[in-house]
């Protein structure tokens, strides 16, 4: 039948000639490889930054353990000096120390001896009465301290375990990048690593000024996940280590670095602002002037100069000092 021969020797060559279209694996197109790398350390640096994040709550929640701890054990010994306050007056009240109205005047010699005895009466009850009532408050302040370092020490735990599920899938994720970066031909390693002109420009006076004197006196070095500097950076440590150098603590993750000082408009940026990119917050870069940024970018890419619109979709701007 040369109908039915003719259309399966059309329908092979149709086959034939989109499998040898269709980019294998292997011979991914370099951009899309490139993007494929992008897509991938973007997710690596959220996650990384996921690690970080519950590394700090963790030290914040065993820090308030530490805290609930020292003041249980304050509150108790507190308590233990009150107790015996009321000890001694219980003691001296049966020695006889406190007595009735009618035996004061009983057993009282004149009317002073009366006005004193009743006198020393009321002193050891107030007494009595005050130790009592300030026991009762320390042993409650020992008992919420106590509370206190049970729930906290609770959320430290469930913490603890969060560090190291995070830590699990950033390590993942991290080494899933880090192979593709394998895969890349020598000239797209070439084309992440190269460095831009180093960029020198007048920076104003203050904070502002020396934190971006410092972070551009970084360009050219690696970034790399997690590290804290000063060899490579990721890109929230730079920024950490740049104001950390004109004397001003901020916090190590993008996330609480998204909440400093104020936020700012595009159109309003000044050098030293911190430019935080994406819907999860997860990159950050200092602006140098109106249009450029210096950031540290990801594996593979030195710590660079970039326009601060092409890093990435802006989350917010914020103005660390001034």
């Amino acid at each position: 039948m040369p109908g039915r021969a003719a259309r399966t020797t059309a329908l092979a060559a149709v086959i034939a000639a989109t499998v040898v279209s269709m980019p294998s694996a292997h011979a991914q197109p370099a951009d899309d490889a490139l993007k494929v790398y992008t897509d991938l350390t973007r997710e690596a640096e959220k996650l990384s930054q996921d690690h970080l994040k519950a590394q700090s709550d963790l030290a914040a929640a065993n820090a308030a353990v530490a805290t609930a701890t020292e003041a249980e054990k304050k509150a108790l010994a507190e308590s233990e000096q009150f107790r015996g306050q009321v000890d001694t007056l219980t003691e001296a009240s049966f020695e006889g120390a406190r007595f009735t109205n009618l035996s004061a005047m009983l057993s009282s010699s004149s009317q002073q001896d009366f006005l004193e005895r009743m006198q020393a009466m009321q002193i050891i009850a107030a007494d009595q009465n005050e130790a009592v009532v300030r026991l009762d408050a320390t042993l409650s302040a020992a008992q919420k301290a106590r509370t206190d370092a049970t729930n906290a020490a609770s959320a430290a735990e469930k913490l603890a375990a969060d560090v190291s599920t995070r830590k699990v899938a950033m390590e993942q994720q991290v080494s899933t990048a880090r192979a593709k970066y394998q895969s890349l031909s020598a000239p797209q390693k070439q084309t992440l690593a190269a460095p831009t002109p180093k960029v020198s420009v007048p920076v104003p006076a203050g904070a502002a000024g020396i934190a971006l004197n410092f972070a551009l006196g970084e360009q050219g070095k690696p970034y790399v996940f997690g590290s804290n500097g000063p060899n490579s950076w990721d890109c929230s440590s730079l920024m950490q280590a740049a104001y950390r150098a004109a004397g001003v603590s901020i916090p190590r993750t993008t996330y609480d670095q998204a909440k400093l000082g104020r936020a700012v408009t595009r159109g309003a940026v000044a050098p030293g602002d911190l430019v935080i990119y994406y819907s999860g917050q997860s990159h950050v870069a200092m602006v140098v002037d109106a249009t450029r940024a210096v950031h540290a970018s990801t594996e593979g890419v030195p710590v660079k100069i970039a326009n601060i619109d092409s890093i990435g979709p802006i989350s917010v701007i914020r103005r660390v000092v001034g």
